[in-house]
């Protein structure tokens, strides 16, 4: 080759590298110009949220203030009043555990007494802003020893969160309204665990809090064998310390605190009440007592300790010291002679814990910690006589399991991180584009956690229960709307309610049919409903359940703002109540149902409405025409038994038709249509079982049962997922029925091999 040959050559090489670098730079610029607009949308999102949840938490501080500070002065800190007020156990001067009202130790009377010198209302205003101050230090301490890896989403809106958590939990109202100390000895702990430096002030403080709380020492054998010792050893030493002290400046107390009362057990009311959620008080509930009883609670609680501190030095040992606090916190809890509600904040903290190798089961542990400080056990389980057990001991089983059974994660564990994920589907093409409303609500074709799914229905029947119960209006205001309704069904010649309630009197096996229809399918036939939705179809089971959720949130707005007397309590209109029978209508008796619901909640009927959206999934859903057949017979049934019995007007059957095509519209609009789209089976390709043939044209089915993925699986949430276009395993966005496929065929395809 020639010299100019070859010059022209590089110089072509030369031109096409610079081309490509040129372009590589483009590329590059777009790519971190991409970044960071990316990066500032989610940083814009994250402040969003943070103000958000801040402004939730400042409205939950405010409204326990108001709460607290607008009760009459002598109705306002009950245990705090008995301490320092004019004739307290602290004013008197005289013995502190005379007249059971305190009960802390007798270095809490030491502390507390130079506060009787304060004036009673800046007292309770100081006291209400002191505990505020508490728990939010609480809150940011232990959102700020979160277990790692944390993203920096979640390290910045962990403190509001777990501020709004507190502020709602029993624990911390109860310590609002009595006016009690218990928050300090938390804070204190978390305080010498996570904030200070040097193993002397750590010790200083858990020593502290233990000589308030005495149960709190079972944090030294944490510290010990976790390699602190020297904290250890000081927080035993400030504890004795701080309780020569009150010794010495209260002997008289502190032998009767410490000995007749072997460290405060029998002080206050009543070991066996509801309040004491310890071993020794479920004990005393259960029937035993005397030395039976004390030596099965030295062995339980032998037994508690063990397992609970061992549990807790594994966890502190595998970075999880928050939860390692949380564990013996529980263990604190159960081993206590008594263990009053404010007392109980530990199991709270307990919710840092991760539980469950696959994602869908990662909200049950958080869910149930939730639950049980925030909700009242009644609302958790029902009245039933053979859940008396569980429902009266709910806290202290919480904390016991906590303890020493719930299989926490270690941060070893290769699920710890990264669970297995959920695998989501695309509804189907809806008419309207804007369809689904709500983007980020997801479709789940798998099955749900079953415990999860029974608690939240619990739950949620229950705050229904109260929300219904609390819409009472004044009884003429509820007869006013129903002669309004009466007047209507006149207008447009609908008024059979009396025609027909009286045919229904006159014949006595159709009466007795009625009355046992009534009180029999309302509540059943739902519940077989959903459970064989979510034994056979889960992802209908979704479906359903959420049409049914929103149709019964739209009939407690009904039940709000229009109470309706339905016409069996109506006067002079003749009606007859089949069901109750004769009643005196200015003072009606319905026996036990009397206090635990609202009568003049008619206005929609959900007796018709839960039976007509029995009917119209069983419609949707079932393979066989007399089981269509059978499901729209039902509301036809529910409907006649609510006239015939005098239960309701035809106006509120509407009304109960309104609020169930709502429910199953809302659900529509918001997350999309019923059907979702599903790819057929992917056969292996001849080249061998670990190489997949590419994907078969996607299946338009109902919503059936998606395969799990295994551990590792790219999926729509998985990293890396999102730049290949990929929406879950092997599910297309759009896309048809495939040739030769049928739905049936299509849900059998998806389940899992």
């Amino acid at each position: 080759m020639r010299p100019s040959e070859a010059d022209k050559a590089s110089e072509d090489r030369t031109r096409r590298n610079a081309r490509r670098n040129a372009g590589e730079a483009r590329r590059d610029v777009a790519n971190a110009e991409h970044s960071v607009r990316g990066s500032a949308t989610t940083d814009t999102r994250t402040g969003r949220a943070r103000i958000a949840l801040w402004l939730v938490a400042a409205v939950l501080a405010l409204r326990q203030t108001v709460a607290v500070l607008g009760q009459p002065p002598g109705e306002r800190f009950p245990d705090l009043e008995t301490w320092l007020g004019d004739n307290g156990v602290l004013r008197a001067g005289g013995p502190l555990y005379e007249d059971g009202g305190f009960t802390g130790t007798p270095f809490a009377g030491l502390v507390l007494t130079p506060l009787t010198h304060a004036a009673e209302q800046t007292l309770g205003v100081a006291w209400t802003l002191g505990t505020l101050l508490l728990v939010a230090g609480v809150g940011v301490v232990a959102a700020r020893a979160l277990p790692g890896p944390v993203s920096r989403r979640s390290s910045l809106l962990a403190a509001p969160v777990a501020i709004s958590l507190l502020m709602l939990s029993l624990p911390v109202r109860n310590s609002f309204h009595l006016g009690q100390t218990s928050i300090i000895p938390v804070l204190l702990v978390l305080l010498g665990c996570f904030a200070v430096r040097g193993e002397r002030a750590s010790g200083a403080l858990i020593g502290l809090a233990a000589a308030l709380q005495p149960t709190v020492l079972l944090f030294a054998p944490l510290l010990w064998f976790t390699g602190r010792r020297r904290a250890a050893a000081g927080s035993v030493l400030t504890f004795a310390v701080c309780s020569a002290l009150a010794w010495a400046a209260l002997p008289g107390d502190s032998r009767t605190y410490w000995l007749d009362h072997a460290a405060g057990a029998g002080l206050g009311s009543h070991s066996d009440g509801l309040a004491n959620q310890s071993l020794h008080g479920m004990l005393l509930r259960f029937g035993l007592e005397g030395p039976l009883e004390i030596a099965l609670y030295l062995v339980l609680a032998a037994a508690v300790t063990w397992f609970g501190l061992r549990r807790a030095v594994h966890c502190a040992r595998d970075g999880q010291l928050l939860l390692a606090v949380a564990l013996t916190g529980c263990v604190a809890v159960a081993v206590a002679p008594t263990t009053w509600q404010h007392q109980t904040l530990w199991l709270l903290l307990a919710v840092v814990g991760r539980v469950g190798k696959r994602e869908r089961d990662r909200m049950l542990w958080p869910f149930l910690t939730v639950a049980a400080v925030t909700l009242p056990a009644k609302m958790l389980l029902p009245n039933l006589s053979v859940m008396a057990p569980i429902r009266e001991n709910a806290v202290l089983l919480m904390a016991v399991a906590a303890a020493c059974a719930v299989p926490f994660l270690d941060r070893s564990s290769p699920h710890f991180r990264q669970p297995v994920p959920t695998v989501y589907v695309t509804p189907a093409p809806s008419r309207w584009s804007r369809v689904p409303l709500l983007p980020f609500w997801r479709r789940v074709v798998s099955r749900p956690n079953l415990l999860l799914e029974l608690i939240a229905i619990r739950v949620g029947y229950s705050i229904y229960s109260q929300i219904r119960l609390a819409a009472t209006a004044g009884v003429d205001e509820a007869r006013a709307h129903g002669r309004q309704i009466n007047a209507i069904e006149q207008a447009i010649g609908i008024d059979i309610e009396h025609w027909f309630n009286h045919v229904v009197v006159d014949s006595a096996w159709l009466e007795s049919f009625f009355n046992f229809y009534y009180t029999s399918f309302h509540f059943p036939v739902p519940l077989l409903i959903l459970g064989l939705l979510f034994v056979r179809s889960p992802g209908d089971y979704r479906w359903a359940r959420s049409a049914l959720a929103f149709a019964t949130l739209l009939a407690l707005v009904g039940f709000w703002l229009y109470p309706l007397a339905p016409p069996r309590l109506m006067p002079g209109m003749g009606f007859v109540d089949t069901v109750h029978g004769t009643v005196d209508l200015a003072n009606p008796d319905f026996g036990a149902m009397t206090a635990v619901t609202n009568q003049y909640a008619a206005m929609p009927s959900l007796h018709f409405g839960w039976s007509l959206w029995c009917g119209v999934v069983v419609v949707m859903l079932a393979p066989k025409l007399w089981m269509k057949a059978l499901g729209l017979l039902h509301p036809l049934i529910t409907f006649a038994v609510i006239v015939g019995t005098a239960n309701h007007w035809i106006l509120d059957a509407v009304g109960g038709a309104a609020v169930v095509a709502a429910g199953f519209g809302l659900t529509h609009l918001l997350a999309g249509p019923r059907r979702v789209i599903l790819p057929q089976d992917t056969a292996p390709a001849a080249g061998g079982p670990d190489t997949a043939a590419a994907p078969t044209a996607p299946v338009l089915v109902p919503a059936a049962r998606e395969p799990e993925p295994e551990p590792g699986a790219r999926t729509a949430d998985t990293p890396g997922a999102a730049a290949q276009g990929v929406t879950a395993p092997g599910v297309a966005a759009q896309g048809g029925k495939a040739p030769g496929v049928t739905a049936r065929g299509a849900k059998e395809s998806a389940a899992p091999q």
